[in-house]
């Protein structure tokens, strides 16, 4: 009974606080909406930087996944070959701009790989080429008088409207001679000349020699080339079959042309290309003998 009268007594003190309504545990879907932007609109800066640091640095800047909001897992070999080259062409593009412009230059190496035509051979070619230098004059050769323009420095100027004349004479030799099949032997013995010798062999395919020449090759040819194999071939290089048992008994071959890059160094090969009137080209310097 007591407790039943307590509980009428005090009960409507307590029934207020027993219906209050219960704190909100939940948000509401405008406030889900707002977080969502939120998220959204940072996602998009740091994609933002993201692409600002790819364009500033030399090294790529790993990816960040939308889902998970973190970098992509370590690349393998292949990758980090693909984004380097990557990051090559991109700092390429970035800086191709900077700089000069080179204009058509002088560049040695094509006179070997592409040599001119006589019509292309022009003084400032020659000049580039340092044609025009000759040696020092105390070493000179009275015999070179008429093709020296002066001096500078102890050292005999060439006169290059000479030295360009006699050239395309020279090419136009060659050329007629490759023309009409005959064999041209290109010798240079200097350390250095070996990559001319056998690139202007292949051009006028004729023969080269980079090496010592033997003694008597032309003169006693038959005993020195002898045993060197022959062989019949048509206009164009080509073997014919059929004429093995003829050539044992024929003369060894001579050249028709000899172009010599160091004459002084192979006095022997132009004695003996004189003895048997083969016609020579060569390039002296101020110190050798034009005849």
């Amino acid at each position: 009974m007591i407790i039943r009268h307590t509980i009428l007594r005090h009960g409507r003190r307590l029934a207020p606080t027993s219906v209050r309504p219960l704190p909100r545990s939940f948000a509401s879907t405008t406030e889900i909406n707002d977080i969502q932007t939120s998220l959204n609109n940072s996602l998009k800066e740091t994609h933002s930087i993201e692409a600002l640091m790819q364009n500033m640095s030399a090294e790529p800047v790993p990816p960040i996944d939308n889902e998970t909001h973190a970098t992509s897992p370590t690349y393998n070999a292949y990758e980090q070959v693909a984004h380097s080259y990557s990051a090559l062409q991109r700092q390429k593009s970035l800086t191709s701009h900077l700089g000069t412009t080179l204009t058509p230059h002088y560049q040695p190496h094509t006179l070997v790989t592409n040599p001119p035509s006589p019509s292309e051979i022009t003084l400032p070619l020659l000049l580039a080429s340092q044609s025009h230098l000759g040696h020092s004059t105390s070493l000179w050769n009275p015999a070179n008088s008429r093709y020296i323009f002066g001096i500078r420095s102890g050292i005999h100027i060439i006169s290059l409207d000479i030295t360009a004349a006699h050239l395309r004479r020279a090419c136009k030799i060659v050329r007629a001679v490759a023309e009409r099949g005959g064999i041209i032997l290109f010798v240079g013995t200097r350390k250095g000349q070996d990559r001319c010798v056998v690139k202007a062999g292949e051009l006028a395919r004729g023969c080269h020699l980079f090496e010592r020449w033997t003694p008597g090759s032309i003169t006693n040819a038959h005993q020195i080339l002898g045993r060197c194999k022959m062989r019949v071939v048509d206009e164009f290089d080509r073997p014919i079959p059929g004429y093995e048992s003829e050539l044992l008994e024929r003369p060894v071959l001579k050249p028709d042309l000899v172009v010599c890059l160091n004459p002084l160094e192979n006095w022997v090969m132009l004695h003996e290309c004189g003895l048997y009137g083969i016609p020579t080209i060569g390039v002296i310097d101020t110190d050798a003998d034009p005849t």
